[in-house]
């Protein structure tokens, strides 16, 4: 997790349901680049997960203009933790990391809602 994203209570859960997580904080990462968060986390073969959307997303499509590799990107809104959460475990329980690799997900893509859509009408 990047330094922005840093919330005690997400952690502890993330933890609690037996995820592996590193913050920015824990890592001795606070204040560098995001471009050096995305490095590291890459270097350990993590993915990143950030509510900075905007600079992630640019560093992302630079990775792959420069075939360049990173271990993911999952970006979120900043909504409750609860969303969040529930969110988080359903991509974790659908992707692996190789699906993640060179991946930037959407967390807002894991609503329960639009998986009803897309599974009530499916796209052609």
């Amino acid at each position: 997790m990047d330094e922005d994203t840093i919330n005690r209570r997400l952690i502890n859960v993330l933890r609690f349901r037996g995820m592996d997580v590193l913050t920015a904080k824990e890592a001795d990462r606070i204040q560098v680049s995001d471009r050096d968060h995305l490095i590291y986390a890459a270097s350990l073969g993590r993915t990143v997960f950030t509510f900075n959307t905007r600079d992630f997303m640019k560093l992302h499509k630079e990775y792959l203009s420069r075939s360049q590799h990173h271990a993911g990107i999952i970006v979120s809104d900043q909504v409750q933790v609860a969303v969040i959460l529930r969110r988080l475990l359903r991509l974790l329980n659908t992707r692996s990391s190789a699906d993640m690799q060179d991946w930037l997900e959407y967390l807002s893509n894991w609503q329960r809602d639009l998986l009803f859509y897309i599974l009530e009408f499916p796209l052609r």
